[in-house]
């Protein structure tokens, strides 16, 4: 089959890969007709190279259909349309039942001390093949693939595997009240549906902050106030005149290590993805740094006694946190991966044909499989108004 390959730091290839096959008796082969390109795909395409090896298999926002079953699966069967979760849990483990499915008991990798293994994301979680590819082996058959309707397009189930889940538990950790203001930080695809979700559940007032010109058009256009950090050299102050004087009630960082400014810590990611793997992936591991600008306007924004949700991904294990400002203004911290499963019920209601988050129309480009290597670079560069990339293998 063809799949998209990493092959080194800012290198994508697609090749011709051995098809996936049944390994358990739980598993189901799914042929993939949508997969997303992710900003967190942006992470092993520039920095997280010491944890990948050529020819791995990338992707975690797939969908399809179910073309071959473990003897053991019950609840699909060849023929069904599904969604593949990025986090691979298993449903029965302690934390699956706590609804903390990124933190599955059966999956965690513990040769690196991390949470549930995700598809197409590096040895840290568990080196999986991804589903930017024609077909993909999806584990936990009864549990893990969601079962969607047939006939509507695929534009409007694709993002449960992500995107959907992860901007909702991004607003349902920010703790926004009716009537609140919430400021998201980041209008890329989890910052601009994070926006349409706060906007959906009952915020008074989103702030939507992006340097690129199209994202904040295309914000705005669903009644986000927009502001653009390069421009508003008062930009706080621009905040706190929008809350009455306090700051928003809480601040979405959908940015993470993707964080623009910070010109040393950018420079030390770029110096460590260029060491030999051995070497980089245990500096990264002891003494990462991460760009924090992004988080440090999260805490330097939000009101006291808000919170801030982290829904974008940081790598480093060394990064250091404003504590002092933190612990005076009482500020909540709530973040981690999304946990698909547990939001997925809540989500179904907005999938119907009124379409209220705008599913259908939320993707800016639809590409062949062949393409990635340059979506890759235009999603990076944020070239012609690129925010949301479907594959369609």
């Amino acid at each position: 089959m063809k799949a998209v390959t990493w092959q080194g730091r800012r290198q994508v290839s697609v090749e011709t890969v051995p098809d996936p096959a049944l390994q358990e008796p739980t598993d189901v082969i799914v042929r993939i007709t949508t997969s997303g390109l992710c900003g967190s795909d942006l992470h092993l395409y520039e920095v997280l190279g010491p944890f990948l090896d050529p020819g791995d298999v990338l992707g975690h926002e797939p969908m399809g259909v179910v073309e071959e079953v473990g003897p053991e699966v019950r609840r699909i069967r060849p023929g069904s349309r599904v969604v593949v979760p990025f986090n691979i849990s298993c449903g029965t483990c302690a934390m699956c039942a706590r609804g903390l499915h990124s933190q599955c008991e059966t999956t965690q990798v513990h040769a690196y001390g991390t949470g549930a293994a995700l598809f197409g994301y590096t040895k840290l979680y568990g080196q999986v093949p991804g589903g930017q590819a024609e077909y993909l082996r999806v584990p936990f058959g009864n549990s893990l693939p969601i079962p969607v309707p047939e006939g509507p397009p695929d534009d409007r189930f694709v993002y449960l595997s992500d995107v959907l889940p992860t901007a909702w538990q991004a607003v349902e950790y920010a703790e926004v009240p009716p009537g609140g203001s919430v400021t998201v930080l980041g209008l890329g695809p989890i910052g601009d549906m994070a926006s349409r979700i706060a906007l959906l559940r009952g915020a008074g007032l989103v702030i939507g902050i992006d340097p690129v010109p199209e994202r904040r058009d295309r914000a705005a256009a669903r009644g986000v106030h927009t502001l653009d950090p390069a421009e508003d050299d008062g930009l706080v102050d621009r905040v706190r005149d929008l809350t009455d004087g306090r700051g928003p009630d809480a601040v979405v960082d959908a940015v993470g290590m993707e964080a623009h400014g910070a010109p040393i810590a950018r420079g030390l990611q770029s110096l460590v993805g260029r060491l030999p793997d051995a070497l980089a992936g245990r500096l990264m591991r002891r003494y990462g740094v991460d760009r924090l600008s992004a988080l440090h306007l999260a805490v330097e924004l939000v009101r006291r006694g808000g919170t801030v949700s982290l829904a974008g991904v940081y790598g480093g294990a060394a990064d250091p946190m404003p504590l002092v400002v933190m612990f005076d203004k009482q500020i909540r911290l709530h973040m981690g991966q999304a946990n698909v499963l547990r939001w997925v019920e809540k989500l179904r209601p907005l999938l119907g044909d009124d379409d209220p988050l705008g599913l259908d129309g939320f993707a800016t480009h639809r590409l062949p499989l062949a393409e990635a290597p340059d979506a890759y670079e235009m999603f990076q560069t944020k070239r012609d108004g690129a925010v949301k990339i479907l594959f369609k293998p």
